[in-house]
C-alpha cells in the first residue's frame, strides 16, 4: 500500500469507509480544502483523490456541490428471476452429476491454478487458529491420554453438550444424548439418506443444489427429484406439493433452508413452518442442512426448520467446516426418530471420531471468543461479497444478473446471453483461473449459464484482476457467438494487477451501461 501514490492511498482510506458503512449513499465527501487541512496534501492531490474516486465509480460530482457517495454498482445489476413452480420435475433427470464433478476436479488438478474462485470456504486468516491450537493444548494438558483412548461413539461429551445449548438460540430443544458426532456434514447427510430411504428411492432436493448431495445421492444409488428454488426464498413449497401429488415415492426431501448452496436464498420462517408442516402431513422424512446459518447478517442465526418439528420428522445436520475451522471436519445430525437406526448405521460404517478435535472446538465454543469470531468472521465476508459484487458490475458484460445473500461466502451469477458456463471454465482454465460453472449443480442443463463465484478471500489486487480478466473472458466469448469453441480463445497470461484495491470503471461507451 505505501508504495502507491498518496491520492491513491487516500482513495482506498475512503472506500474502506463506504465498505464498512461510515460513509454511506447520498453522504457528501470533505470539500478539497477540508482534504487539503485534514491530511496535509496539496489541491492537486485533493483533486486526483476525488477524481480517482470518480472515476472508479465510487462517488458522483454535483455542480457547485462537491462529490458525494454514490448507489454502489452492484444494486443496479438485474435480480435473478424467479423460477417456475407449476411444472412438474421432469421425471427423466435423475443421475449423472459424477461424470461431471470428476472431470471439473481432474481438469482443475491438471494446471497449477492462480485464482481459485470455485471453492465455498473463507481464507485461513478468517479462522482462530491461534486460539483453537491453545484451546486443544489445554485439553491435551488436562487429559494426557486422550490419543490412546476412544472417544465415545456419540462424540466428546462436552462437545455434544456446547452444541445443545447453542441450539436453544435457534429454536431447538435438543439434549446432548440427541446429538452424533460426525466426520463433516456430508457424513451427517449421508447417515439421514441411508437412514430414512434405500437404493432406487426418490429423493427430493433443491435446483440447482450442492453437487456434493447429488454425488451421496448418486453413490447410494437413489434418484434426485429436483425441485424449483427460489434465488430470495429457496425452495418452492408449491412446487414441492406439486412433486408430492405427481410421484407417490418421494422418500425425504433434503433442503439448505439458510443461505442455500449455490444460491444464497434464506427461506422465510412462514415457508419453513409450512415445509416441516407438509412434510410431517405426507409422512416424508425432511433433512435440514444447517451448515450455513451461522454466517447469516443478523445479530443472531436465524431459527432452524428443526425448531417446527412436531414429531421427531425434521433431520437436523450441521457442521463447523465453514465457520470456526476448514481443517476441522467436525459435523453434527440431531436424527429425530432415527435417531437408534442413525447411530447404528455410524458405528458401522466409521464408528467413533477422534476426540482431540471435539474438546478443543468445545473448549473454544464455550467461550464468549466464539461469538467475537462469528461477529468477526460475518463483517468480513460482507466486506468481501459486496467488493466482489460490485467488480462484477463493473467488470462483467451488461445483462449479467447476480443474486446478493443476506451473508455466507459466495455469489450465484448469471451469464448474459446463456453464454455456457462451461465454456468460461475452459477459458478460464487456460489462464490458471478456476470457476465452478452451473452444470456441476444440477443434474439437467439448466444452469449451464450460470457460476458459482467464491468471495472468502479478501478482496485485494489478484482478486481484483482476475475477476477483471474473468469479464474480459465472458465477453470475448460473447462476441464470438455461444457456438465458438472455448478451445479458440487465444490464452492470454494475466496482466500485472493493477494498485488498486477497488475495482476499475470501465470506461467505453459500451461498457459504462454495465453498471446501468
Amino acid at each position: 500500500m505505501d508504495s502507491l501514490p498518496l491520492y491513491r492511498q487516500l482513495a482506498a482510506h475512503y472506500v474502506d469507509a463506504i465498505h464498512t458503512g461510515s460513509l454511506k449513499q447520498g453522504d457528501k465527501l470533505p470539500s478539497l480544502r477540508s482534504l487539503m487541512r485534514l491530511h496535509g496534501i496539496s489541491l492537486s492531490t485533493a483533486l486526483q483523490l476525488c477524481r480517482t474516486m470518480e472515476s472508479d465509480g465510487w462517488v458522483e460530482a454535483r455542480d457547485r456541490s462537491g462529490y458525494f457517495v454514490r448507489r454502489p454498482r452492484r444494486l443496479a445489476i438485474a435480480p435473478m428471476e424467479e423460477p417456475p413452480a407449476g411444472v412438474p420435475p421432469d421425471p427423466a433427470q435423475y443421475v449423472g452429476i459424477h461424470a461431471k464433478v470428476s472431470d471439473f476436479v481432474a481438469r482443475r488438478r491438471q494446471l497449477p491454478e492462480k485464482l481459485n474462485f470455485s471453492i465455498a470456504r473463507g481464507a485461513p486468516e478468517l479462522y482462530p487458529a491461534e486460539a483453537l491450537r491453545n484451546a486443544m493444548t489445554r485439553m491435551l494438558r488436562q487429559q494426557p491420554d486422550m490419543l490412546t483412548v476412544a472417544a465415545p461413539l456419540k462424540g466428546h461429551r462436552q462437545f455434544r453438550e456446547v452444541l445443545a445449548q447453542r441450539s436453544l438460540r435457534v429454536g431447538m430443544a435438543i439434549s446432548p444424548e440427541d446429538i452424533l458426532v460426525t466426520n463433516g456434514c456430508i457424513e451427517a447427510l449421508n447417515l439421514a439418506l441411508r437412514a430414512v430411504a434405500q437404493p432406487g428411492d426418490t429423493v427430493a432436493v433443491e435446483s440447482p443444489t450442492f453437487y456434493g448431495l447429488l454425488q451421496v445421492l448418486e453413490s447410494l444409488g437413489m434418484r434426485a427429484l429436483e425441485i424449483p428454488t427460489s434465488p430470495q426464498t429457496g425452495l418452492s413449497i408449491e412446487a414441492l406439493e406439486l412433486a408430492i401429488r405427481t410421484y407417490d415415492n418421494i422418500k425425504a426431501v433434503v433442503v439448505v433452508p439458510h443461505l442455500q448452496n449455490p444460491l444464497g436464498s434464506v427461506m422465510p420462517d412462514t415457508h419453513k413452518a409450512r415445509l416441516a408442516q407438509l412434510c410431517e402431513r405426507h409422512e416424508i422424512p425432511l433433512i435440514e442442512d444447517d451448515t450455513y446459518s451461522e454466517l447469516v447478517d443478523a445479530p443472531t442465526p436465524p431459527r432452524a426448520l428443526k425448531s417446527w418439528d412436531a414429531g421427531g420428522n425434521v433431520i437436523h445436520c450441521a457442521s463447523l467446516h465453514k465457520i470456526l475451522a476448514p481443517g476441522l471436519r467436525l459435523g453434527w445430525i440431531a436424527a429425530g426418530r432415527w435417531h437408534a437406526r442413525v447411530e447404528m448405521l455410524k458405528y458401522a460404517q466409521t464408528r467413533n471420531n477422534e476426540g482431540l478435535s471435539q474438546s478443543g472446538a468445545g473448549l473454544f465454543m464455550a467461550t464468549g471468543a466464539y461469538d467475537r469470531h462469528l461477529r468477526h468472521l460475518r463483517g468480513c465476508l460482507k466486506t468481501q461479497r459486496e467488493q466482489t459484487a460490485d467488480a462484477i458490475a463493473g467488470y462483467f458484460p451488461a445483462g449479467t444478473r447476480i443474486n446478493l445473500p443476506p451473508g455466507g461466502l459466495q455469489l450465484w451469477v448469471e451469464l448474459p446471453g446463456r453464454l455456457s458456463s462451461s465454456r468460461v471454465f475452459d477459458a478460464a482454465l487456460a489462464e490458471r483461473i478456476v470457476v465452478a460453472p452451473g452444470t456441476l449443480f444440477s443434474n439437467s442443463s439448466r444452469f449451464d449459464h450460470y457460476l458459482r463465484i467464491n468471495c472468502g478471500w479478501p478482496y485485494g489486487e489478484a482478486v481484483d484482476t482476475g475477476l477483471r480478466r474473468l469479464g474480459q473472458i465472458i465477453e470475448t466469448l460473447m462476441s464470438r457467438g455461444a457456438g465458438a469453441a472455448a478451445a479458440q480463445l487465444p490464452v492470454r497470461p494475466m496482466s500485472p494487477p493493477a494498485p488498486i484495491q477497488p475495482p476499475q470503471a470501465r470506461r467505453s461507451q459500451s461498457s459504462s451501461a454495465r453498471a446501468a
